[in-house]
């Protein structure tokens, strides 16, 4: 049965109050206590203001053993479903959070469409900036000079970030956040480079296919994709401060830092994204936010097609394919960031606050 239809004496529930009576089952059986971090951190308290349902839901990273190890799952009359109940409650939350608001619900539940809007309408767009070209300049800059490039994609680059911040600042008063000392943030990142909630709690691994089976196949993707996106974040600030501090400007030779960090980022990105994609077609919607399925898949293959049309653009550089790669790998870049706040891609800095967080719970 789904969150939405869910009822207790004819009163439907919504996501908060729904994942609450579930969590409140669960903390009396505590059967999952040995599983991901949800479930030590819900033995905590007995009663769940909204902001620990938050805490909870974005703590969750949707591994969805519990499901399976439950004996309370449908046809119980418990119709436990943590999983689905807490990815309800997160989604809610990132709508909720979002600035504006607006965007965040329509990206995740009209998200393919969304997507395929916004890459058509940047591709017109970048594609008529090419007609003021310059007449001179090397590589990318033939075909579109370096202003034009940044005029375009600083206000792309720097409004997500703005909106990331409103949201985080929203989700930290929500949850009851205090100062951030060094110890929180060095625990936080520690399990978020080791992506450690995705082990199962025991190093097993997730459920997320649609079988009773552990694997750890879901944590490498997500490692690989993570890793990939940060080498492409690194080789893009690598290219900024030799072209502003040292004064050499692109293009770059294969063995300078800016191409071995964006080959090697783009190649993981593409295996993990293609990877993530794969899997989730495999996995039971009815173990997640089922009505965002289209968004978080949307998120996926926009990842995918960004590295995927970096490395062929790399691939066809000095031909006469540049003209119509570069305009479609600068759109899905720019569309990418624009998206970010509303998009999949804020679940990482949600799960990343709810990892200080919890670390600060647990001092």
């Amino acid at each position: 049965m789904s969150v939405d239809t869910v009822n207790t004496g004819g009163r439907p529930l919504d996501a908060t109050a729904e994942a609450r009576r579930q969590l409140e089952v669960c903390n009396a059986c505590r059967y999952c206590e040995g599983f991901c971090s949800v479930f030590p951190a819900m033995t905590r308290q007995k009663a769940f203001a909204d902001g620990d349902i938050t805490h909870l839901a974005n703590l969750c990273h949707n591994c969805r053993g519990c499901f399976y190890s439950c004996q309370y799952t449908p046809p119980h009359e418990f119709d436990l479903n943590i999983p689905a109940a807490l990815g309800e409650a997160r989604q809610e939350s990132w709508t909720r959070f979002a600035f504006p608001s607006a965007f965040g619900k329509l990206f995740h539940e009209r998200g393919v469409a969304v997507l395929a809007a916004a890459v058509a309408v940047v591709v017109t767009a970048i594609g008529l900036l090419q007609v003021l070209r310059p007449e001179g300049g090397e590589g990318f800059y033939a075909y579109m000079s370096h202003n034009a490039m940044i005029s375009v994609f600083i206000p792309a680059f720097l409004f997500p970030f703005l909106a990331v911040a409103v949201g985080l600042r929203r989700y930290w008063r929500e949850t009851g956040g205090t100062a951030v000392r060094p110890a929180h943030l060095i625990a936080a990142f520690k399990d978020a480079a080791a992506l450690r909630n995705l082990d199962g709690g025991q190093g097993q691994g997730c459920n997320f296919e649609k079988t009773d089976r552990y694997t750890n196949l879901r944590r490498y993707a997500h490692q690989a994709t993570m890793y990939g996106f940060l080498l492409c974040f690194a080789a893009t600030s690598a290219a900024t401060v030799m072209h502003y501090l040292f004064d050499m400007p692109a293009p770059y030779p294969l063995f300078s830092l800016p191409k071995m960090l964006g080959l090697t980022g783009g190649i993981l990105l593409c295996l993990g994204t293609a990877k993530l994609a794969y899997l989730k077609t495999k996995a039971d919607p009815a173990l997640g936010a089922a009505r965002v399925w289209g968004g978080e898949m949307a998120f996926v293959l926009l990842l995918f097609f960004v590295s995927a049309t970096g490395l062929v653009l790399y691939a066809v550089t000095g031909t006469a394919l540049v003209e119509w790669m570069l305009p479609l790998h600068l759109a899905s870049v720019f569309t990418f960031f624009l998206l970010t706040p509303y998009s999949k891609m804020a679940h990482g800095f949600y799960r990343l606050a709810a990892l200080v967080r919890e670390a600060q719970l647990k001092r």
